[in-house]
């Protein structure tokens, strides 16, 4: 593009913000205060770099199912520790939940679920036996890697919004080698409500520093797709073990077979759309 075009077009679009304190009066209180014109340059100036410096547009990822195959692990270690615990996890059972907090889980579809300590230790129970089950031989998603290395190389920011537990979720991010690559980690500790409410997706947006308009979520279960439109971000759905093509019909249709499929413009292109 010409600077003869993009000037116009970018004073255009952005005038509002970058004309902020231009003028040479502010308002303090009822009165009016003349500022002076080299402050009003100054911050003029700060504003032209901050717009033309901030990033197009963020990805928040879920973890399990979109960046690590985590289904069987998961199913296995609930299906364990319920049989420690005289409860019974059908395959079925298990699937309705994936992608939510194990304490609404157990809270929701549990007869007579236990108390807050209760529910405490069978989840900490539950992840020690995860992490050890995936530490051998770490079930990454075919593409989660390169599509990471991509979005960094090109400073398109991203964060993790996962319902799963810090510890978990600090795992898959050093298995990725992405620790210095995401900007903002958000986990089921870092919020009351979990999926499919849009805590996660509008803590994450906000770390980013960008609106969840300008914000795509990668997911692969209903919870998070429903998260993410609630947060008013866009989705693209990740088909998953556990989760079909059916599952996903509330990402409007843009549903993926896994991560090899993504690329940095496919995001640009549905964020703009």
């Amino acid at each position: 593009m010409s600077s003869d075009f993009f000037w116009p077009v970018f004073a255009a679009a952005h005038w509002r913000k970058i004309s902020n304190l231009w003028g040479p009066f502010t308002r303090v209180g009822r009165k009016s205060t003349r500022i002076p014109l080299r402050i009003r340059c100054r911050v003029f100036l700060y504003n032209c770099v901050a717009v033309m410096t901030e990033p197009e547009f963020g990805v928040l990822f879920d973890v399990d199912g979109v960046l690590i195959d985590s289904y069987a692990a998961h199913l296995k270690t609930w299906q364990i520790c319920c049989q420690r615990h005289g409860r019974e996890c059908t395959e079925a059972q298990f699937a309705a939940g994936f992608g939510r907090t194990s304490r609404e889980v157990i809270r929701d579809t549990w007869l007579n679920p236990p108390d807050d300590a209760a529910i405490k230790a069978f989840d900490e129970e539950k992840e020690v036996l995860y992490r050890e089950l995936v530490a051998t031989d770490f079930p990454y998603m075919p593409g989660a890697k390169e599509l990471i290395n991509a979005l960094y190389e090109l400073g398109i920011p991203m964060a993790i919004g996962s319902s799963g537990p810090p510890k978990n979720v600090a795992v898959a991010i050093e298995h990725l080698q992405a620790r210095d690559k995401i900007r903002t980690v958000i986990t089921g500790a870092d919020v009351v409500r979990g999926k499919p409410h849009p805590d996660v997706f509008l803590k994450g947006a906000e770390g980013l520093g960008l609106p969840p308009s300008r914000c795509i979520v990668l997911e692969d279960a209903s919870p998070g797709i429903e998260a993410a439109l609630a947060a008013g971000a866009k989705c693209l759905g990740i088909v998953s073990r556990g989760h079909a093509w059916d599952d996903l019909y509330r990402a409007n249709d843009r549903v993926m077979d896994d991560l090899r499929q993504v690329t940095p413009d496919m995001l640009r292109r549905i964020i703009f759309s």
